[in-house]
């Protein structure tokens, strides 16, 4: 089983930054394509951004392009997701997600997946 952990959610004002990160004690993330999802209350779980184990293809949602940058650091096994330029509708849990079966991306991630890291929550409000 694998564990993921999130950390680095927020509050933070609107036009504001937030690097969250991913990691997973005692697995090895550097084969797996890492993904990022997320909720906002009483909507979906959504994709937000693809990173491949090492083809170097990485998507992102429409509404995030330009402002969110998902990226890894296999030394460190952790993955990232630095958000500028928040936006009050960018307010989610935020998740990350892999799966022992993908070690590249297709597109924005689409569920299911098979391991989920607990969320950490991103509230940007003034």
């Amino acid at each position: 089983q694998v564990q993921l952990e999130e950390s680095g959610g927020g509050l933070v004002q609107p036009g504001g930054s937030l690097r969250l990160s991913c990691t997973a004690p005692g697995f090895n993330l550097d084969y797996y394509a890492m993904n990022w999802f997320r909720q906002a209350p009483g909507k979906e779980r959504e994709g937000v951004a693809c990173i491949s184990s090492h083809d170097g293809a990485i998507y992102y949602e429409d509404s995030v392009k330009g402002r969110f940058t998902i990226s890894r650091d296999n030394a460190e096994n952790t993955v990232y997701l630095q958000m500028n330029s928040l936006k009050p509708e960018d307010t989610a849990v935020y998740y990350c997600a892999t799966d022992a079966n993908r070690s590249n991306c297709v597109g924005v991630p689409r569920l299911p997946f098979e391991f989920w890291g607990q969320g950490t929550q991103v509230t940007v409000s003034a």
